[in-house]
């Protein structure tokens, strides 16, 4: 994704800042985890925006190889950070982060974008399967690992339509070239205990999201009582790269919520 936020956003070679890097802020620490077939560039956008407004941000590296695996990876470095915290997922980020924020009395608010919300039990592949809409599990070419288990792609020819149908063509091809695989392990691994329980959420999504079903984002944010809901009307699964003021603007929002 790393050539299509940068072609795509405004935030031309905008790196997210690090915990080291972090100015002292009376505003929370934004977190941000990117989901399959992404990189941390496809936050640029967002990450921009955010800095300007004053904000310190870490836009994380998600392993992609399972969902406890990456959520101890994301909470590691959560650990690292002072003051509160905004975690915001995308897409199989919304996983991760319902893991990784567990155990941590600064957090704050969890954002998820397009994004997973997931019950204790449930996985990526049974959430997105829920309803029917999703393009993505057709488009998927599975590539062996030497220790087992498959990393999975999506076809290069099938990345516009099942990811990202509202951005322009020429520029999906190149980030389907650069697509960092996930692996069937994570797609398929049950949740644990999810913090969206107990550290108050806010949704935001396309609804023309053909990657999620629209139907399974809505259902997930209703019951995880999200504080708000923003539903971006034609916005694709990448909303944060299409509508990346839209989705700053509700990062901010769960930012300064009482």
């Amino acid at each position: 994704m790393r050539v299509l936020s940068l072609m795509l956003s405004a935030a031309l070679g905008v790196v997210a800042s690090s915990t080291m890097a972090a100015t002292p802020t009376s505003k929370p620490t934004v977190v941000l985890v990117h989901g399959a077939f992404a990189d941390s560039s496809s936050w640029n956008g967002v990450v921009q925006i955010l800095q300007h407004d004053g904000y310190s941000v870490v836009a994380a590296s998600n392993p992609l190889r399972s969902v406890a695996g990456d959520g101890a990876y994301v909470h590691a470095l959560l650990t690292t950070i002072k003051g509160p915290i905004v975690l915001v997922g995308h897409s199989y980020g919304g996983m991760v982060i319902s893991n990784a924020a567990n155990g941590l009395s600064n957090m704050k608010a969890l954002v998820f974008v397009d994004a997973f919300a997931p019950e204790a039990g449930e996985s990526a592949n049974g959430l997105v399967s829920k309803f029917p809409g999703s393009l993505v599990g057709a488009a998927l070419a599975p590539v062996p690992l030497p220790g087992g288990g498959n990393d999975l792609y999506v076809q290069p020819e099938k990345f516009h339509a099942a990811f990202a149908p509202d951005l322009p063509e020429d520029a999906v091809k190149v980030a389907a070239a650069e697509q960092r695989p996930v692996t069937d392990i994570a797609f398929s691994e049950a949740a644990t205990a999810p913090a969206w329980k107990t550290i108050p959420s806010w949704f935001v999504y396309g609804d023309a999201d053909t990657a999620i079903p629209p139907q399974a984002l809505a259902f997930m944010a209703k019951r995880a009582h999200s504080r708000a809901t923003e539903i971006i009307k034609g916005a694709s699964h990448v909303a944060l790269i299409g509508h990346p003021d839209v989705v700053a603007k509700v990062i901010e929002t769960a930012a300064n919520a009482k």
